[in-house]
């Protein structure tokens, strides 16, 4: 990635847009993982401490600062962010749910954040990503200090781009890296295979990346239903690498995605899931309209993720969208 594109990416996924008040709590929190650095971590949860402008980032959010958590037995979603991002980037959807009675925790995957993109575009990443989260999860239901507030058995995720592939490999997709190879053979101008030949310049690819001696993924059981936007790297899988996953899944997918067409990656994933999705074709909208609304502020300095399309309003869709999810989660979760 260029010098520029990293800045870009840096400064998008550091800000947080403030946000109208609601009844959430914030707190941040590490997770130790024995194979790699420990996993920088934010959690949003249902509080009934009084919220106010606190400075997260650049910007601030209204919520309870490490505000006691309600009592109660709460579902857990975990946020999983695309390649180059940090758990900043959705924070209006961990807001949402939180506000409508999830625990919701969003990990910054170590070597594939805006700091550190030492694993970005390689096989090894979405093994490492898988770990990532199933390390998560096991310091939420374990080691978190309100982890006696979780319900194991109510457990979800939601991903975006790589992050999508993330959720998928979760709930038992297996994708064949043998097929990303081929696909970049023939697609050598689409945007991933640029960003993989460009991380291969960068470094040597070392053994664990070779399509023949595929990296070791994460499959977790624990994960019962799905939320994936824009899914990356689709084009590795079929119906045989998904004919594992049993969990709900809700699909969605940007009608003008330039960074993972659908045609290679959504549309995939929807026609060769063993159930057919809750799936949500954006009209108008674009690969990076599924992250937070951004401020005039960011705008200036990253039109890159903050561009939409004509006509195209970010910060209505996600209020549409955080609904949708929000409804999606509750029918999978109900109360026991």
């Amino acid at each position: 990635m260029s010098g520029v594109r990293a800045l870009l990416a840096l400064v998008a996924a550091a800000l947080l847009a403030t946000s109208p008040a609601s009844a959430a709590g914030f707190q941040y929190a590490k997770a130790t993982d024995a194979d790699d650095q420990p996993i920088e971590l934010a959690i949003w949860y249902p509080s009934d401490a009084s919220v106010s402008p606190q400075p997260i980032g650049l910007f601030t959010q209204n919520v309870a600062f490490y505000g006691a958590i309600t009592a109660h037995f709460f579902p857990l979603i975990v946020i999983s962010h695309g390649t180059g991002g940090s758990a900043a980037e959705h924070y209006d959807t961990a807001l949402a749910l939180a506000d409508a009675g999830f625990v919701v925790v969003a990990l910054s995957h170590p070597g594939d954040n805006y700091k550190d993109r030492a694993n970005s575009f390689t096989p090894r990443n979405f093994a490492y990503r898988s770990r990532h989260v199933a390390r998560v999860i096991d310091f939420m239901l374990r080691d978190w200090p309100d982890h006696t507030h979780l319900d194991p058995a109510r457990i979800g995720i939601f991903g975006h781009s790589a992050g999508g592939a993330t959720a998928l490999i979760e709930i038992g997709g297996t994708p064949d890296f043998a097929l990303a190879a081929k696909f970049c053979q023939d697609h050598a101008d689409f945007w991933d295979c640029q960003r993989v030949k460009e991380h291969a310049a960068d470094a040597p690819t070392p053994a664990s990346d070779s399509p023949s001696q595929p990296p070791a993924l994460t499959h977790d059981p624990r994960i019962k239903a799905a939320a994936i936007a824009a899914p990356a790297i689709g084009y590795t899988f079929d119906k045989s690498s998904l004919s594992g996953v049993t969990a709900a899944v809700q699909l969605w997918r940007a009608e003008n995605d330039k960074i993972t067409p659908n045609q290679w990656n959504a549309d995939i994933v929807r026609d060769n899931l063993p159930k057919p999705p809750e799936d949500h074709l954006v009209a108008n909208a674009g690969h990076f309209d599924f992250l937070a609304p951004c401020n005039e502020a960011l705008a200036k300095v990253a039109p890159e993720i903050c561009e939409s399309a004509p006509g195209f309003d970010r910060a209505a869709f996600h209020q549409d969208m955080n609904k949708a999810l929000v409804a999606f989660f509750k029918a999978q979760f109900a109360p026991p």
